[in-house]
Formats: structure tokens, sequence, C-alpha cells
């Protein structure tokens, strides 16, 4: 009898190894908020321009005095070397200690400290040095006596000369960068800007106590008022961002006084190649278009 085959049974397919998950790939931590920055920007233990100054120059010669009235401690101006190159420094000076803050007005100058800024700024163009101007302040002091011997004068004045001083001009925002009294030692031919310091025409509390009659309304005014190193680079009016520490400066201080050192000395060399008369001419044209946009 014959018999027949049965047909082979079909083999099933080989699965194939399950492809290994791969991780998510990990979310950039958010940019800090207008308003977080303004904290960043008024942290306790943010470095301010004494420890700049003991980093790059612990001898440095500070000058005193305006010639006219007093000598306003709110204000350094003098010489100091920074990274081998000589330059005039001025900048506002805040306190760490509460007896300190008391002393320095909490870094907010007097009309004699922008008379002494200027007359020292004077002796960079007589004597060929940079000028290096760290800004960190709330606003000019508006006590009586500061208004009595012409607070807004001595601002203009030096608005009016910084813009045609015959020398090279830094401007480093190291913190708060508040109104006139930031403007007043801030006409330069690079602003530089730590990434979370803050620049205004008013503070977050004025500007919501003005527009909302709520100091409460202080994070969204800080929104709009687009203080943030990110959006005046945007809209022009800084030329660099200098990176900060994860955080802010306040995390690693002696990294940030060598890295606005660097940032210093590069804007320095860069302006050295540019004729005095060309670079007074820029300098003078880049302010006067400030405020000028097309529809």
């Amino acid at each position: 009898m014959a018999t027949t085959k049965k047909p082979a049974a079909k083999k099933a397919p080989a699965r194939k190894p399950a492809a290994a998950k791969k991780p998510a790939p990990k979310k950039a931590p958010a940019a800090p908020s207008a308003w977080e920055t303004v904290q960043i920007a008024r942290h306790p233990n943010r470095p301010l321009l004494l420890d700049y100054l003991a980093a790059w120059d612990p001898e440095a010669c500070e000058l005193h005095g305006d010639r006219l009235v007093a000598d306003d401690p709110a204000m350094f101006a003098g010489l100091a070397t920074i990274g081998g190159e000589r330059v005039v420094l001025v900048g506002h000076r805040k306190g760490r200690t509460t007896e300190e803050k008391i002393a320095y007005r909490f870094g907010m100058a007097n009309p004699d400290g922008y008379r002494k800024a200027m007359r020292v700024m004077r002796l960079a163009e007589k004597f060929g040095l940079p000028i290096v101007a760290l800004v960190d302040t709330a606003g000019a002091f508006p006590g009586l006596d500061a208004e009595a011997r012409g607070q807004a004068e001595a601002i203009a004045k030096n608005l009016a000369e910084m813009s045609t001083l015959r020398a090279p001009i830094v401007v480093v925002v190291t913190g708060e960068g508040g109104s006139g009294g930031a403007l007043g030692i801030a006409v330069g031919d690079r602003i530089l800007m730590l990434e979370h310091a803050i620049y205004s025409v008013i503070s977050p509390e004025g500007c919501a106590s003005i527009l909302w009659r709520d100091g409460k309304m202080a994070p969204q005014a800080a929104e709009a008022l687009k203080l943030t190193s990110g959006w005046l680079k945007r809209l022009g009016l800084v030329d660099t961002i200098i990176p900060e520490p994860k955080g802010g400066a306040q995390n690693d201080p002696a990294q940030t006084a060598e890295t606005v050192k660097q940032a210093i000395l590069d804007a320095i060399a860069e302006l050295r190649k540019i004729p005095l008369d060309e670079l007074v001419a820029q300098r003078y044209a880049k302010f006067a278009a400030m405020g000028r946009f097309a529809d």
C-alpha cells in the first residue's frame, strides 16, 4: 500500500530581538523669567565692584573727590591694571555688610560721584588709557541734597562728555543697571552685560507702582520692561552677553571675575584698532540711533 508524505511544517519566522528603548532626551533647563533674573541680579552674594578689583588688581589706586563739593564713596574712580592692561576704572560701589551698605548708600551715587567719575575719565583721555565702567546700581541717589546739588545736571553732563571722550570706553553691566544712575557712566563703545544682570529705565517695582498702582505687579512689569540681557541684545542696546556660572555669578565669583576680565580685554583689543576720530564718531552714532524704530 502506497504511503503519502505529509508536507513539512513551516517554521515560524524567528522573532527579531526588541530594540532597546532610547532614553528620552533631557530637556534643556528653562531660562529664568524676567522676574527671576531680577532676583539673581540682586542676589546678596553676587560679585560687587570690590570683588572684581580684588581679583584683578588688589593694589588699584583710587582717586578721591570731585574738586567741587565732596568725595562720594558710592562711586569708585581710579587707576587699575586688568590682565596687564592699564586702565581708568569707574563704577558703582555697593556694600556687603549693613554698615557698608549704609555708607555707600547701596551703590546709589550723588552728583559728586558722577563729577568725580568724569574728572578721572578725563585723565584717560589725557594719558591715552582705555576706560572701563562697571555698572551696578538701583539708580542715582534720590535724596534732597543730591537734587539740590544738581543730580540731573551731573548725569546729563556725563552723557554729553562721555559721548565725545577720545579714549576707548568699555561698559560692563554686572548687576543692576538702574535708570539714569546707571547711564551716567554707561556711554561706551562696547556695552557688555552679564547674562543674569538687568538694565532698565526704571525698577519693576517703580514701574508697577506707576502703571498699576500696585507693587505686587512687579513680575509683570519686569516682563514688559524687557530688562534682561537677551532682550537688550536683541534690541541693539547691548553688544555682548557675558555667560555666568550655572545659577548665577554668585555661585562662582572667581570664574565670573575671570570671564569678565577676558571679555574686557577682548573689547579693548578690538577698540584699539579703530582710529580715535572714527571711534568717537561711531560711539556718537550708536547712541543717537537708539530709540529709532522702523515700521
